[in-house]
């Protein structure tokens, strides 16, 4: 039964990419706005 099982076909064997870079973008901007959030509630930014 393992001797039939396919190779796993994702989007990351093929061309080696991140699977989603939108998901990706979207998250680092997400955390960068946290971490300005963050700077100006311990008043390390002050606007």
């Amino acid at each position: 039964m393992t001797a039939q099982a396919k190779k796993p076909t994702g989007s990351v064997t093929k061309t080696s990419n991140p699977p989603y870079p939108f998901r990706t973008t979207v998250l680092l901007i997400l955390l960068a706005g946290n971490f300005l959030v963050a700077g100006i509630y311990f008043h390390l930014i002050n606007p």
